[in-house]
């Protein structure tokens, strides 16, 4: 497995994540050596997986990129995951942690510098996640999920995420979910302080008509979806529903709709992404 993306973007992270599920892992390794150490590594019947980080620190051998690939799927069985992120949150992220980016200089030139010379890396991806909605911690757990391996093999992985929309909506999402017309909550005083993961406030959501009708209607359609996307040798969905802040509404249609997901076939995360 290649880890690779912008800088920013969460690639320690999602090294580290993959390291806990047993990955022989090395970071910013030249691409011209990887065969060596795939080869070498090959030898050692105690180690069946690697995950290998590669970066804008390796530009200088970037120029073998495709033929680097290319021998590697020939022999191996490759899957290349690249992060990346909206500038804005690169930005965000280089101030906050008051790192430079590698490549110096002008901070969003070195960003879009580094865009173009890793398009080829982008093309050849497997697999690309954009990380700007997600938080150190929902991504080592996205990235967990899309590579655990447990006694038992699961037909697909599925992740929920609650959203609110005036935080924008996730990035990567397979099917999306608006459920802003649902009653909401925050304006009930009781309720307000609250979450959706709150047996009271699902109580009130789940106690309106239009509230069984839409759950009715969205399971129907996830029960003829899902077992279709695992038939056509999809490993990963992302479900997101969204309401006005994802405090409420959307984190209590996502844990009913976990209820209803959850079986031996679905290996099943859920992400509160900005349930207070």
């Amino acid at each position: 497995m290649i880890i690779t993306g912008l800088s920013g973007s969460g690639k320690t992270v999602a090294l580290r994540a993959i390291e806990d599920l047993h990955f022989f892992c090395v970071d910013n390794l030249p691409m011209s050596l990887i065969s060596s150490l795939v080869a070498k590594v090959s030898s050692d019947t105690a180690i069946r997986n690697v995950a290998i980080g590669i970066d804008i620190r390796e530009k200088e051998f970037l120029s073998d990129v495709e033929k680097s690939i290319s021998s590697l799927r020939a022999k191996n069985n490759l899957e290349i995951l690249f992060l990346e992120a909206e500038t804005e949150v690169l930005i965000r992220r280089f101030k906050e942690t008051r790192r430079p980016h590698p490549l110096g200089g002008d901070l969003e030139e070195a960003i879009e510098t580094e865009r173009s010379s890793l398009a080829v890396l982008r093309e050849n991806a497997d697999r690309i996640i954009d990380t700007s909605s997600f938080s150190p911690h929902q991504l080592r757990k996205l990235v967990s999920t899309l590579h655990h391996s447990g006694d038992a093999i699961k037909d697909i992985s599925i992740t929920l995420i609650s959203f609110g929309f005036k935080y924008g909506a996730p990035h990567n999402i397979d099917l999306l979910f608006d459920v802003r017309f649902l009653p909401n909550p925050h304006f009930v005083p009781s309720l307000r302080e609250l979450n959706g993961t709150d047996a009271a406030v699902a109580e009130y959501i789940f106690a309106h008509d239009e509230t069984t009708e839409f759950m009715k209607k969205i399971k129907d359609l996830l029960g003829f979806l899902v077992p279709l996307y695992i038939r056509e040798g999809r490993s990963y969905l992302a479900i997101a529903v969204g309401c006005t802040g994802g405090n409420h509404r959307s984190p209590a249609i996502v844990e009913e709709l976990a209820r209803f997901l959850r079986s031996d076939a679905v290996d099943l995360s859920l992400i509160h992404r900005d349930m207070k």
